[in-house]
């Protein structure tokens, strides 16, 4: 007979240096499991930088663990984390990051249990975020199973040298909830940020890094302003090309056109009130933030990367063009804001979303997903090869 469960321990592990996107993925996860399903999560001290994580697991009435060990003692953070496992009865090691994958793969052998990785994406936004993303490539193969955000993602990890039956695509989720209220003041305080407010805002977010692509959205930004006087254009983040990329703004002539709005937590509050979103990356797991638009239900253009072809049906509730192509966003941009039914793309999204990336779909997924693991055990000798999960019955 296969293994039945009274309380299935999850526990996320995390080298958390703010409460960004995963972050909420996985505490969102956890509210929406069912109680018989406990979750842990486990973050690494990140020189104080995880301690937001933990203060938002502790209001969200789950246990955190401060893991006190760090580089470069691995020995002592594998230790201690395979401590934790076994003292909080962990049946699923779940890592986030690439720091998470090699440090708790054999943390969880030590415990006897499976090592699942959550694959969201590389971004390559710099050297040392590429050699991050080596070392996630090459300790991939090596973990028992691999989450996949988006079939775009699992096709990268497949290539990465995980074989197919150890991958297994759950997307991304958000809380539409958050955007069933809308606020009208939000849209002047969104008129405010241009010095003369447009009839129609565009809206961009994202972290302005050169692999979110926003530097081809300026030279879109461009060519739209050239044929249309009534158009403004809003980019919501930080990052390390915010200069270079608001002096390339200003150099193309967008004074006053196109406006950096800077890093809101209240962004969920604007998302509603813009006529069009934009997302130009040049690498996307599964974007989060083109759920959310969807979800306030705003149309949305944006490249056809990964996982985001998976979410923007093209001509259906938005549009896709490649990565890189200023001439074809610039294109679509302006057939979007051209139709007069555009609201109707933005409805269409919000359906697929509600019907799609709730948490509560997710956590359908995820329980199916733990079930499976729940008639498997890890391997444990290193055979030349990465281990697989070998399914196992009991009794």
């Amino acid at each position: 007979m296969t293994r039945e469960f009274e309380q299935r321990t999850i526990v996320h592990l995390r080298a958390s240096s703010f409460f960004g996107g995963p972050e909420r993925q996985m505490l969102y996860l956890a509210r929406a499991l069912p109680a018989d399903h406990r979750t842990v999560f486990m973050v690494f001290p990140e020189g104080g930088r995880g301690r937001p994580f933990l203060d938002e697991i502790d209001r969200a009435g789950f246990e955190g663990v401060a893991l006190t060990a760090d580089a470069p003692h691995f020995r002592r953070m594998i230790r201690e984390l395979a401590g934790h496992l076994e003292r909080v009865g962990a049946d699923v090691l779940c890592c986030h990051g690439y720091k998470a994958n090699l440090l708790g793969r054999p943390a969880a052998r030590r415990a006897g249990l499976p090592a699942v990785a959550v694959a969201r994406g590389w971004t390559g936004e710099n050297l040392r975020v590429r050699l991050y993303d080596a070392v996630d490539r090459f300790a991939l193969p090596w973990m028992d199973h691999i989450v996949a955000v988006s079939e775009g993602q699992a096709v990268a990890v497949r290539r990465a040298g995980v074989p197919a039956e150890r991958v297994t695509v759950i997307r991304n989720a958000i809380r539409a909830e958050r955007f069933a209220t809308v606020r009208p003041e939000y849209r002047e305080l969104l008129r405010q940020f241009f010095p003369e407010p447009p009839p129609l805002i565009v809206g961009a977010a994202g972290r302005l890094t050169p692999d979110k692509g926003f530097h081809v959205l300026v030279e879109a930004v461009a060519r739209v302003c050239r044929q249309r006087q009534d158009v403004g254009f809003v980019l919501f983040g930080e990052g390390a090309k915010r200069d270079a990329l608001m002096q390339t703004a200003h150099a193309a002539g967008l004074a006053g056109r196109f406006v950096h709005a800077g890093f809101r937590r209240d962004l969920d509050a604007f998302m509603p009130h813009f006529d069009l979103f934009v997302l130009p990356s040049f690498n996307e797991g599964l974007p989060n933030v083109i759920l959310e638009a969807f979800a306030a239900g705003v149309p949305v253009v944006a490249t056809a990367v990964f996982g985001t072809p998976e979410v923007v049906e093209d001509g259906v509730s938005g549009y896709l063009v490649p990565a890189g192509d200023a001439a074809a966003l610039e294109a679509r941009i302006l057939q979007a804001l051209g139709r007069p039914d555009r609201r109707a793309l933005g409805a269409r999204g919000r359906e697929r979303v509600l019907r799609d990336f709730t948490f509560e779909a997710q956590a359908l997924h995820y329980q199916r997903f733990f079930d499976g693991l729940g008639l498997r055990r890890p391997a444990r000798a290193f055979s030349g090869r990465a281990p697989r999960l070998v399914a196992e019955r009991v009794g």
